[in-house]
């Protein structure tokens, strides 16, 4: 048995106390109020990877929420490899459906539940507490070894498009280990190949200068609500289509290899209609509903506001009407050029009678996708394959990781995704949780998958 395993087993109860404290921290980065929490779940994370041995540990300013920076480079000759996980987490609402406060962690059946506990901060926990045994037991790691930890993960990411750019000679590796992910069950691992890029647009519409008595004007002046309402219908097709002009230019077709491979992957459409409790599922015609949620790209409606919506009634015409629109990119389209595409069809679909604004949305990823013969997706599926004893799943997600197309496309770096949530465990939602019997296999997983790295 290695050493650093007597290491790992010897500590765990001091490691789940460290888990529980740092999920009590509400770094909430989408909350402005919030901003001085994801700063100390900052300086909590420093003093956690100084303590586990690394070096050159620092906060960075992006200009919007800091990321941590640490490195180990002694082993000359070894690959250099960089860990990325994330410290924010998602807003909280609806409150009332926790059973227990969020960031009040308690452990329950071998779980432990709070916000963040499974994305990201309990999958983040993991690589540095296996660096810590690697150190501690064996005073060395088997490759350099670089952390990059941001707090904005959860809201896109908007400053690390100008800051990994900036600081490309800090974050040179050869390759990139993401905590941020899971596998697909507790009895079957994944090789995530690929990612959604994404955009968005808030859409607003002004008609009169303040609100109007729908008696007395409605019929003489536009309302912004049924303008948005034309302008939002005019973005699809009866199938679900995206009728953007411009929308598909960019497009890589899918191959046969890409549809036969997504089609190896189990599901079970019955199964995800019972479970979404809806009356069945829909969208784009000629692909599968895994080929739409994996490889196709989507327009998508996330709010809509304005006018009366107290109780009773309020007989009013609005002013004002809002809408945000986001956008799930595959390769090769480009996000700036679909906020002007989005942009440019508004502007041509616009109703008369109302003047319309389209602001984009500081949410801007481009898509990835790793080739398959990348080499630290090979080493991820053999360890993962001695781990589970059966050969990982190729998957690719409908949603996006930012700074993984960062990564490639400024330092030359693929990102292999090694984390171990799973899918129940109501990550966004009330009453997200972590298995710790995943906390505890991933560091592990951790330390054979960075000696494998080494060799």
């Amino acid at each position: 048995m290695p050493t650093w395993n007597s290491y790992l087993e010897q500590h765990q109860p001091r490691f789940l106390d460290e888990l529980l404290a740092f999920l009590s921290i509400p770094s909430i980065s989408a909350i402005s109020a919030n901003a001085g929490d994801v700063q100390r779940a900052a300086e909590w994370v420093a003093t956690r990877v100084t303590a586990a041995g690394m070096e050159h540990v620092q906060i960075l300013p992006t200009g919007g929420h800091p990321v941590v920076y640490a490195d180990w480079l002694h082993a000359p000759g070894k690959p250099t490899v960089m860990i990325y996980g994330h410290f924010d987490v998602q807003p909280v609402d609806p409150l009332d459906l926790w059973t227990k406060p969020p960031f009040e962690p308690y452990v329950h059946d071998d779980k432990v539940f709070a916000r963040g506990a499974s994305d990201d901060k309990g999958n983040m926990l993991v690589p540095i507490l296996a660096v810590e045994a690697l150190l501690k037991a064996t005073g060395a790691l088997p490759v350099n070894l670089k952390f990059f930890f941001e707090g904005q993960e959860e809201i896109g990411s908007p400053q690390l498009g100008e800051f990994v750019p900036k600081y490309t000679d800090l974050l040179a590796c050869d390759m990139v280990l993401s905590s941020d992910g899971g596998q697909w069950s507790a009895t079957e691992p994944i090789i995530l190949v690929g990612l959604r890029g994404g955009c968005g647009v808030q859409i607003d519409v002004k008609a009169a200068r303040a609100d109007l008595h729908s008696g007395m004007y409605g019929g003489v002046v536009q309302n912004p609500i049924h303008a948005l309402a034309t302008l939002i219908a005019s973005m699809h097709g009866p199938d679900g289509t995206v009728t953007v002009a411009g929308f598909y230019d960019e497009v890589v077709a899918l191959s046969e290899q890409d549809r036969e491979r997504i089609a190896r992957v189990p599901y079970d459409e019955s199964a995800e209609i019972e479970s979404l409790e809806v009356p069945a599922l829909f969208g784009e015609a000629g692909y599968t509903p895994r080929e739409r949620a994996w490889a196709r790209p989507t327009l998508e409606v996330n709010g809509i506001w304005g006018g009366f919506q107290n109780e009773g009634v309020k007989t009013v015409l609005p002013s004002e009407a809002h809408a945000k629109i986001t956008c799930r990119l595959v390769v090769d389209q480009n996000p700036s050029r679909i906020v002007e595409l989005l942009q440019a069809h508004v502007a041509s679909h616009t109703p008369p009678g109302v003047t319309v604004s389209v602001i984009p949305l500081p949410f801007r990823a481009y898509p990835y996708l790793v080739p398959e013969d990348e080499p630290g997706n090979a080493a991820v599926r053999e360890v993962l394959v001695e781990l589970y004893g059966k050969e990982p799943y190729d998957v690719r997600s409908g949603g996006s990781i930012p700074v993984c197309s960062l990564f490639q496309r400024h330092l030359g770096a693929y990102t292999a995704s090694f984390a171990f949530g799973l899918d129940d465990e109501d990550i966004h939602s009330p009453n997200e949780f972590f298995r710790l019997a995943s906390f505890r296999k991933g560091q592990s997983a951790y330390c054979t998958l960075l000696e494998r790295l080494g060799r």
